[in-house]
């Protein structure tokens, strides 16, 4: 999927901070969410990105597979390794030698906060690993009712967000100033609610539109599916504490007809295919809280400039003004990135 595959780029002076894409090595068991590929770094992720949209930022958000992770030590000091690893890749990013993109300027670990208190020296040790990138953490907790949908990936429980234990960690992200990205399936929607009822004063960021699921008992069910999400999401949307990325339909998880296809899908069958969550999502919470995301390398609905494109369509209806908060403003605020005044423009 290189750039010679891509789409001219539509309003390629747009400012573009990318929220949320991964970064990894050695990640034998990620074939699930990126069709087998088990390296994905700076040199990577950049060559994916250069596609002439004038994407001047980044966001790393940890893998569920927890590659870059300590492989000695206490098991729960182990995460601060891959906030250890990005930070390492952000810095390259900072020389200039990999193109006009802060890979990494903000940095989503993960903690265990089913820890309890005793995820606090996890929060305080990656704070201290990356100081002036490290934000908050991703506690993903996928789960559904058929286990078709996961497999045996993951450990969970159908509740853990409203878990007494889980809920003695979260405490700690508010009161050292770090943001909380949630990541569950849409049938799950009612427990991020009541998260963020109970934490008004934590920055929640609802990862990949809130996780509609088209695929085990969900196949070809999404459209019938769709009012249950859409009546959890305006419930989210009451909470003034969380925002929503705009992004994520393109993997294994959602069904899609475009994924992983040759030739890929152009950027309009992309928008009309995303078109009923992005436009719900972005009248119900505005766009000072939605921002984009590619979830690169594991949304694989064709090139990026594509992707890039396809939401470009989507809010041509919307002010520059609030395109530019989607694109780019929502993520600079909410993971604080502070761009160099004289660092270069790719545009």
């Amino acid at each position: 999927m290189g750039k010679h595959l891509a789409e001219a780029p539509l309003e390629p002076d747009l400012p573009i901070i990318d929220s949320h894409h991964h970064l990894f090595d050695h990640a034998q068991d990620h074939s699930i969410g990126s069709a087998a590929r088990n390296r994905f770094l700076i040199d990577e992720y950049c060559e994916f990105i250069d596609d002439g949209h004038n994407v001047i930022a980044s966001v790393f958000c940890q893998t569920t597979v927890k590659t870059m992770q300590r492989a000695y030590g206490p098991k729960e000091l182990r995460p601060v390794g891959e906030v250890e690893f990005a930070n390492g890749q952000a810095a390259m990013a900072a020389g200039g030698a990999y193109g006009p993109c802060l890979v990494a300027a903000a940095i989503v670990g993960f903690a265990d906060l089913s820890l309890g208190d005793a995820v606090r020296p996890v929060l305080e040790a990656s704070i201290e690993a990356a100081p002036h990138r490290y934000r908050g953490i991703r506690d993903h907790r996928l789960w559904d009712e058929d286990p078709t949908v996961l497999g045996a990936r993951y450990n969970t429980k159908p509740h853990d967000y409203l878990d007494d234990g889980f809920r003695a960690g979260f405490k700690h992200l508010g009161q050292l100033g770090l943001t909380f990205d949630a990541f569950v399936l849409a049938p799950q929607l009612a427990d991020v609610v009541d998260l963020a009822g109970r934490f008004p004063d934590t920055q929640i960021v609802l990862n990949h539109f809130g996780g509609p699921v088209g695929v085990g008992r969900h196949k070809g069910r999404m459209a019938e599916e769709f009012p249950a999400w859409r009546a959890h999401m305006e419930e989210i949307s009451r909470y003034g504490n969380v925002v929503v990325k705009l992004g994520g339909l393109g993997t294994f998880l959602s069904g899609s007809p475009s994924y992983n296809v040759d030739p890929p899908a152009s950027s309009e069958q992309l928008a009309e295919e995303f078109r009923p969550y992005t436009e719900t999502t972005v009248e119900l919470f505005g766009a000072d809280r939605c921002m984009f995301e590619s979830n690169l390398p594991t949304d694989r609905t064709g090139p990026f400039g594509n992707v890039c494109n396809a939401y470009k369509r989507l809010t041509a209806g919307c002010s520059r003004e609030e395109r530019e908060m989607i694109f780019a403003g929502t993520a600079k605020r909410v993971y604080r990135i502070d761009l160099p005044d004289d660092w270069p423009s790719p545009a």
